[in-house]
C-alpha cells in the first residue's frame, strides 16, 4: 500500500492540543492523483488538519472496491466510495460475490456517509490514428475499460453495452489495468480505444495527448433519451451529466464529438464514507469542515466545479432508494445546523 502521510507537523502539534478532536489521527483511502476522489479526500485532510479537527494518513491510488470493505470491517477510518459499490456489497454481487449476500448485507450495515459528490462523466475515446472511430466501431476491437475490478469497470461495461450494443468477451476484448498504469496503457497502443471515467478537463487524456490527437465521443442524443439509458441513470449510484460544450475551454489536440454540441453521459455518485462506530463529534466536525469550506473544494481543481459537493437533495446525493447506506448522525447534525434539509430516507434510524 502506498502511504502518504499528510501534514506531519499538524499531527505532532495535535498531540499537545487541548481539543480532543485535534488529537484524532484518521486513516483514509482514495483513488489516484488527478481524480475527483483524490482531490476531495486530500482537500478534506488538508483543511481538517489546518483547523485542528483531525490529521489524516492517506493511501492513494487504491481500488475503492477494497477500500469500502476496509471501512466496513473497521480497518480504515474514511474512504471514497461510489454508491453503486454499496449496493453491490449489500447484495453480495459483482466484485463482492465471494462474500455472499448475507455477509455483504452485514458488512454494509456498518457503513455511513459523511457527504456525497459526483465523479464526472464516462466517455469513449481513442487516438485519431486508431481504428475506433465512434460508438458504432467498437465491435471486434480491444477496449481499455477500467481497473481489474470495481465500480468504474462495472459502469464502463454497462454504458458501452447500452450505447454500442456490444458485450465484453463476445463482441470486443476488454482489458483492465490498475489506475497507476492507466496513462501508460492508453498511450502505448495496448487498446484500440478507451471507455473510462472522465473529468473536464481529464488528467489521463491531457497526459495522453503527448502521444497524439484524441477524439472523445458523447452519448448520442437519441440513445440518451431512450428508455434504456434513462433507466440506467436512475440506477443505484448513477445520475446524468449534461452541459453545453461551449462552456469548456478548448484543449489543443482534443476533439469532443456531439451531434448538437451538448455533452451527455452517466456520472457516478460517490460518498466519503466512514464506519458507523465513528464518534458523533468527529463525523459532525468533518462534515461541518467541508460545508464551511465548500468553495475551497469546488475550486481546488477545474474538474471539481461540477461535483455537487455538499448538496443534500435526494436526486443529486444519490442516497435513498436501492442505495443501502445512510448519513452518519453527526453528518445530519452538521447539515441541519448549516440550514440544509436532509431527506428522511437518508437519515439513520434513531
Amino acid at each position: 500500500m502506498k502511504l502518504t502521510t499528510l501534514l506531519s507537523v499538524g499531527i505532532a502539534a495535535s498531540l499537545f492540543a487541548g481539543n480532543a478532536l485535534s488529537q484524532a489521527i484518521l486513516t483514509a483511502e482514495t483513488g489516484p492523483p488527478g481524480t475527483v476522489p483524490f482531490t476531495a479526500m486530500t482537500t478534506l485532510a488538508e483543511i481538517a488538519a489546518s483547523e485542528e479537527v483531525a490529521d489524516f494518513q492517506v493511501a492513494d491510488s487504491q481500488t475503492l472496491t477494497n477500500s469500502l470493505q476496509n471501512v466496513a470491517e473497521g480497518k480504515t477510518d474514511v474512504s471514497g466510495a461510489p454508491l453503486i459499490l454499496t449496493f453491490l456489497m449489500s447484495k453480495g454481487a459483482g466484485p463482492y460475490a465471494k462474500l455472499g449476500k448475507d455477509a455483504g448485507a452485514e458488512l454494509i450495515s456498518n457503513v455511513r456517509a459523511l457527504y456525497t459528490y459526483n465523479y464526472g462523466g464516462f466517455g469513449l475515446y481513442a487516438y485519431n490514428s486508431a481504428s475506433v472511430k465512434g460508438w458504432d466501431s467498437v465491435k471486434g476491437k480491444t477496449i481499455l475499460n477500467g481497473p481489474p475490478r470495481g465500480a468504474a469497470l462495472t459502469n464502463s461495461r454497462g454504458i458501452l453495452t447500452l450505447v454500442s450494443g456490444v458485450e465484453e468477451g463476445k463482441d470486443y476484448k476488454g482489458i483492465q489495468v490498475n489506475w497507476g498504469q492507466m496513462a501508460k496503457s492508453i498511450s502505448d497502443g495496448s487498446a484500440d480505444g478507451m471507455m473510462l471515467p472522465i473529468t473536464f478537463p481529464d488528467n489521463r487524456i491531457t497526459r495522453s495527448l503527448a502521444a497524439g490527437d484524441i477524439t472523445l465521443w458523447s452519448v448520442p442524443k437519441d440513445i440518451w433519451e431512450g428508455e434504456g439509458m434513462q433507466k440506467y441513470i436512475s440506477s443505484p449510484g448513477t445520475s446524468g451529466i449534461v452541459f453545453d460544450l461551449k462552456d469548456l475551454p478548448p484543449q489543443k489536440g482534443l476533439t469532443i464529438v456531439s451531434e448538437d454540441g451538448i455533452w451527455r453521459s452517466p456520472t457516478t455518485v460517490a460518498a466519503e464514507v466512514v464506519n458507523k462506530s465513528m464518534d458523533f463529534e468527529t463525523a459532525k466536525a468533518l462534515t461541518a469542515t467541508m460545508l464551511k469550506n465548500v468553495d475551497a473544494f469546488l475550486n481546488k481543481a477545474p474538474y471539481m466545479a461540477t461535483t455537487n459537493m455538499g448538496k443534500t437533495d435526494q436526486a443529486i446525493s444519490g442516497l435513498c432508494g436501492a442505495v443501502p447506506i445512510k448519513y452518519h448522525p453527526g453528518s445530519v447534525a452538521a447539515f441541519e445546523e448549516a440550514g440544509l434539509t436532509v431527506p428522511d430516507c437518508a437519515k439513520p434510524s434513531p
